[in-house]
């Protein structure tokens, strides 16, 4: 089963916040809601939620490659 909440903390301020994650694609920029910075995927990582998410993305999770 496929998970689809995943907490995001952003590095800069260090604020949690609980997302959704959409299943079709992926999310390659994420702005903070306490300070506004716009967090984009570390090198190597696929999105967002797999930089700073607690859950890696929908399709990281089916273990297939993620919007390549």
């Amino acid at each position: 089963m496929v998970e689809l909440k995943s907490t995001i903390t952003c590095p800069k301020c260090g604020k949690p916040e609980i997302e959704t994650m959409p299943t079709d694609s992926c999310q390659w920029f994420y702005e903070c809601k306490s300070c506004g910075e716009v967090l984009k995927p570390l090198p190597g990582d696929c999105c967002v939620f797999c930089s700073y998410g607690t859950v890696p993305c929908p399709p990281i999770q089916k273990g297939d490659s993620c919007c390549g």
